[in-house]
């Protein structure tokens, strides 16, 4: 559940030190949340895209490995993907057992080798995927989406959130007969980026002749603000 923003009135005699900091204390001040969401249809996207040999030595794992991550990123590369789009994110190789009344046998080896890569053109996304899984890829996984210029779109909902907190502090002083006379402070409440959500995962058995369809959806970009404002009676123009 999403809180309402909250709006206070008060004086610096019992304020916050930081708040006192900023004007003489005893003057009345005003301290509103804002916030605001700015939506935005994506136009990049990661995806996870992985190799995985199986073999009864470590070497020969390895090696059919190494065969099929190159034929995928040979692949990846007539795609048009660039060099810099391509990125390791984990190279493992581990025994295989079997258990059987108790006892552990040693069944094989299994090599993985896995690379992140970041497609910017969405309306290929599905084909790239297909084209990983058809030269040698056997699992897609952890897709996600973002923005090439995020950057514009934060600053345009911090924009709106300061507009809305100012808002809600002048209606607030307006509540009780008081004006903004400026604006002392405004912070800004970050939130840590939570893990990429996973759209998808494949194996390469469940892949089909049709195109593997993607659904980017949209993105919403939130900013959050606290602003504190001193006020005066409400008399004459507003700083």
């Amino acid at each position: 559940m999403r809180l309402a923003p909250a709006v206070l009135i008060l004086s610096l005699a019992h304020a916050p030190a930081w708040a006192q900091q900023t004007s003489q204390p005893g003057t009345p001040v005003v301290v509103a949340s804002g916030e605001a969401v700015v939506k935005r249809a994506p136009d990049r996207a990661w995806v996870t895209i992985a190799a995985e040999s199986r073999a009864k030595t470590p070497a020969a794992a390895q090696q059919q490995n190494a065969a099929a991550m190159s034929a995928v990123m040979e692949k990846l590369k007539a795609a048009g993907i660039p060099a810099d789009a391509i990125q390791t994110r984990a190279i493992d190789l581990q025994p295989e057992f079997d258990y059987q009344d108790g006892r552990q046998t040693l069944r094989g080896y299994v090599a993985r080798n896995s690379v992140e890569v970041r497609v910017d053109a969405l309306d290929r996304l599905g084909e790239i995927i297909d084209a990983s899984v058809g030269s040698g890829a056997s699992r897609v996984s952890g897709v996600h989406f973002d923005l090439r210029d995020r950057a514009s779109a934060e600053r345009e909902a911090l924009k709106l959130a300061v507009a809305d907190a100012r808002e809600r502090a002048a209606a607030a002083a307006a509540g009780a007969g008081l004006q903004i006379a400026r604006v002392l402070r405004i912070e800004e409440h970050r939130a840590m980026p939570g893990p990429p959500q996973p759209m998808m995962t494949m194996r390469a058995e469940m892949a089909q002749d049709r195109a593997t369809p993607v659904a980017p959806g949209e993105l919403e970009i939130t900013a959050r603000v606290t602003l504190t404002a001193e006020v005066k009676q409400g008399s004459g123009p507003e700083a």
